[in-house]
């Protein structure tokens, strides 16, 4: 328990001391849910606003997930392998799960911050939720699968690309190009036929409508992803990425090379 807290407390440190992590991990995100608030909800009839501005709020709080997830955790791995902290660690009798949970929870304390910020400034917009208390905490468990995809991705990342810019960058741009293809940043209804399939068996941009459904409301979620197949098929593949990225990480990422 001792190694997990000590991975923890150190990549937590070392993330906050980063200018960069801090504006792309938080202000990045509340300041595109502010563009959003105002400069997409324009058009709608009044009594919508509110809620359109919740389901962009939505949007960005899970893109804050995405890249606290896919692009902090490439730069923690690579930036030790780098500076040779990672060689230290795989002399040392220390397990490898023990190294990338703490990792993970580092990551994902960060992200939930970015989270829970991006939230209070879409409140603060006028950003308004219909969900019950039910509603909310099922839509917890889709911001969960949310995570663990996203960590996988990032282990990948972190695991595969070896520069600590590049891993970052590779992060940064799997984020943001998923994102712009699968109905985060584009409405999902004026997505072409293949990516509406995509975004409907990407884990990340499926428990995002899944949120905005639970939360915000039916009527303004694209569609009902509440289906068994869909619920499955999110899980599913949350959970493979999730297991790809530890299996890689244990396999190729822990051994000196």
């Amino acid at each position: 328990m001792s190694q997990i807290f000590g991975a923890f407390s150190k990549t937590v440190k070392e993330l906050l001391r980063e200018r960069a992590v801090l504006f792309w991990t938080i202000a990045w995100p509340i300041i595109w849910a502010i563009i959003g608030s105002f400069s997409f909800t324009g058009g709608a009839p009044e009594e919508v606003i509110p809620y359109a501005k919740g389901s962009i709020t939505v949007s960005m709080m899970v893109f804050a997930l995405m890249i606290g997830c896919m692009a902090n955790l490439p730069a923690s791995i690579a930036g030790d392998r780098t500076n040779g902290l990672l060689a230290k660690l795989i002399s040392m009798p220390i397990k490898p799960y023990r190294d990338f949970v703490g990792r993970i929870l580092a990551v994902i304390a960060i992200s939930c911050l970015a989270a829970i910020l991006v939230v209070i400034a879409g409140a603060a917009l006028g950003a308004r939720f219909s969900g019950t208390q039910a509603q909310v905490l099922q839509g917890v468990n889709f911001i969960f699968l949310v995570i663990c995809a996203s960590a996988g991705i990032g282990l990948i990342a972190g695991t595969l690309v070896k520069n600590p810019q590049g891993a970052i960058m590779t992060g940064i741009g799997i984020a943001v190009v998923t994102s712009a293809i699968s109905g985060l940043f584009a409405p999902y209804e004026f997505l072409p036929a293949p990516l509406k399939t995509f975004a409907r068996f990407y884990p990340v941009s499926s428990a995002h409508t899944s949120i905005i459904y639970l939360i915000v409301g039916p009527d303004v979620a694209a569609y009902n992803p509440l289906t068994f197949i869909q619920i499955m098929s999110t899980v599913v593949f949350s959970l493979a990425l999730l297991a790809a990225g530890v299996v890689l990480y244990s396999r190729l990422g822990w051994k000196i090379e």
